[in-house]
């Protein structure tokens, strides 16, 4: 590995320290992302049946605030939950919005990495072009200066493409779940909403 590093030159560090950064950020959203952390199942059911017994106070909700994402929406509205119906639905907006904010954390920086590797391969296969042809000299070739340029043009070119798909990868497959828990808690949130004033049963 180390012999493929030094035939790629300077230019491939750049491209390391890229793929680091991706493995990091992809093993991190991994596990904030998952049902579990985020939207645990029963949860809603469990806050309607203490709502319902009146066993909600203050401790109760900062508790249920720090348990998750849905957590923290449906402490914010169950703290308006004496406030007219709008007051209550633009709490949980609030709060959502917040949650939507955090759930995106350092998916810019993994699509910008995914962005930007090929690139990066790319200026490795300019500097590689470039030894290569600095190694035709009038005297003759100097074929160390020539295959040096080659492997600088070939390894960066196929490491940045090595970067950039997973990355690329990831980031769509993120958003995606992303998506996915935003629609599933708003849909709590209005269900809470609802059984709050008396409008549906859960």
């Amino acid at each position: 590995m180390f012999s493929i590093i030094q035939a790629a030159g300077w230019p491939i560090w750049p491209l390391i320290f890229a793929s680091i950064a991706a493995v990091t950020i992809i093993i991190e959203r991994s596990l904030s992302l998952r049902q579990g952390v985020v939207s645990p199942a029963g949860l809603l059911q469990k806050v309607v049946q203490e709502y319902r017994a009146g066993t909600l106070t203050q401790e109760t909700l900062t508790k249920l605030q720090h348990t998750s994402q849905l957590g923290r929406i449906l402490a914010t509205g169950l703290r308006a939950v004496n406030s007219p119906r709008d007051i209550m639905k633009e709490s949980i907006e609030e709060a959502g919005a917040a949650v939507a904010h955090d759930l995106n954390r350092f998916l810019t920086t993994l699509g910008t990495i995914a962005s930007l590797a090929p690139l990066m391969g790319l200026l490795g296969t300019v500097i590689g072009m470039i030894e290569i042809f600095g190694a035709q000299a009038p005297t003759g070739n100097n074929p160390a200066q020539l295959a040096h340029g080659i492997s600088v043009a070939l390894y960066n070119t196929a490491f940045g493409i090595i970067v950039a798909v997973p990355a690329m990868g990831f980031y769509r497959h993120f958003r995606g779940r992303i998506d996915a828990l935003l629609v599933d808690m708003e849909q709590q949130a209005i269900k809470l909403v609802e059984v709050v004033h008396g409008d549906r049963k859960l």
